[in-house]
């Protein structure tokens, strides 16, 4: 799992590793970097997504890896506390900027492999924190540099932990 600790309160995600095996270990590889520490949800759509992992506070874009594989044909849904890889128009554009959806955006899931069918690809969800992301898509926001939707006052993650459990050791065998 992973927690971000947020000026609004912690947040904790649990990745699906079986279903969306790509997103979960490109998210995973962001977090333990430490690549979300003082990043801001930079887009806020109360009854839609709240939307990080690209930009510093400030507003200023963070330099991310090559894109991976959109896994949206998964059969994850984009349902109300599911995060997802938020990507351009591109399906396979995804790097790390992703979604928590606050609605259940059927509209998102994967319908076909075309350009306008693909969907976004759901790889975790809120297992602990949800009133944290509650508060967070009821803030007030506006357009700056740009972008729309934007936070007035910043929603900051101020710090990642990492909390994915060890492998069990091996059972040592006796003959």
């Amino acid at each position: 799992m992973i927690v971000f600790k947020t000026n609004y309160g912690d947040i904790t995600i649990e990745l699906d590793f079986e279903k969306a095996p790509v997103s979960a270990a490109n998210f995973l590889e962001y977090a333990k970097s430490g690549f979300y520490d003082n990043t801001i949800f930079h887009r806020v759509i109360d009854n839609f997504m709240i939307q990080g992992g690209g930009f510093e506070t400030g507003l200023v874009q963070k330099t991310n890896g090559k894109p991976i594989t959109n896994e949206a044909d998964n059969g994850l849904l984009n349902t109300i506390g599911t995060v997802a890889m938020a990507r351009t128009s591109d399906p396979h554009s995804a790097t790390s900027q992703f979604f928590i959806n606050v609605s259940n955006n059927t509209f998102l899931n994967h319908k076909n492999k075309t350009a306008q069918g693909w969907g976004y690809a759901v790889f975790g969800k809120i297992s602990a924190g949800m009133e944290v992301v509650n508060k967070m898509k009821q803030c007030r926001t506006t357009s700056k540099s740009g972008h729309q939707d934007v936070p007035v006052d910043e929603i900051i993650i101020t710090a990642t932990t990492v909390n994915m459990p060890e492998p069990a050791p091996e059972q040592a065998t006796q003959k």
